[in-house]
């Protein structure tokens, strides 16, 4: 199937400090398109990946699992730690939960993380029915476009593939058991605000990881889609800022580019 117009991977060969950006379950790197960019125009090199089954339709995304996700993210790092000195990974919501993992696994070739509204767990009683009823319906309604701003949109779909919903469950399950391994400096901004991953998820992460350097900042105006929201130039701007302590030089490499 065709790519959705606006759902294309983006990416953009910049200096020697690389941001690896992961988008979230049944969205695409149009969440997080703006976010790129901003980074890129600071002269970072850029990589935002379209996630296997995503950005098509949701018929696609009910063949893949968190094993394909991953992989997809995995590789992009591979290929960045070869082009840059230093790397950083970042994601929105399940993207979050992504570059948390790759943080626990990839150590010192991870330099930071930034994630936005990361996603712990699936909530609802409806996630424990997940093993039986994702055999006998395939989609429950969409979670795309939790959005503050008015005339914002995600381009996500419109259902969830309860194959897909129940691979994220066993994902961030696995995930919770490897936070302890994310010793990097960690940069997490939540909503307060969020109609898909509440603050919990957030205060979990929290308490799990390892990490000595850590930063929190709630978001007091948008829903969990922040990056397109009325905080997102917050968001790439402490996110921005966040790595120019941690690689100093990227901002004035960034405006010497841009000027």
């Amino acid at each position: 199937m065709p790519v959705l117009p606006g759902a294309e991977p983006y990416r953009h060969e910049g200096g020697e400090v690389g941001v690896l950006l992961c988008h979230g379950f049944t969205g695409s790197p149009q969440s997080l398109r703006p976010w790129a960019e901003h980074h890129a125009a600071h002269g970072l090199t850029v990589s935002l990946p379209l996630l296997p089954g995503h950005g098509t339709r949701w018929a696609d995304m009910q063949l893949t699992t968190w094993h394909d996700w991953y992989a997809a993210v995995d590789r992009e790092l591979r290929v960045l730690t070869e082009r840059c000195s230093r790397v950083f990974v970042a994601g929105l919501s399940m993207g979050g939960a992504l570059a948390l993992r790759l943080a626990a696994r990839h150590g010192e070739r991870v330099a930071g993380a930034v994630v936005v509204n990361p996603a712990n767990r699936v909530h609802g009683l409806s996630a424990y029915a997940l093993p039986v009823a994702r055999h006998l319906v395939r989609t429950t309604k969409g979670i795309a476009s939790d959005i503050a701003k008015e005339g914002a949109a995600e381009l996500g779909y419109d259902r969830v593939p309860l194959h897909a919903a129940h691979s994220l469950r066993l994902f961030l399950r696995r995930l919770d058991g490897e936070l302890p391994q994310v010793t990097q400096p960690l940069l997490l901004l939540r909503s307060a605000r969020d109609h898909v991953v509440p603050a919990a998820d957030s205060a979990r992460v929290l308490s799990r990881v390892s990490s000595v350097d850590v930063t929190e900042i709630v978001l007091e105006h948008s829903y969990h889609v922040a990056t397109l929201d009325e905080d997102a130039d917050r968001v790439f701007e402490e996110s921005l800022a966040f790595i120019g302590r941690l690689a100093p030089g990227v901002a004035e490499e960034g405006t010497a580019a841009v000027g």
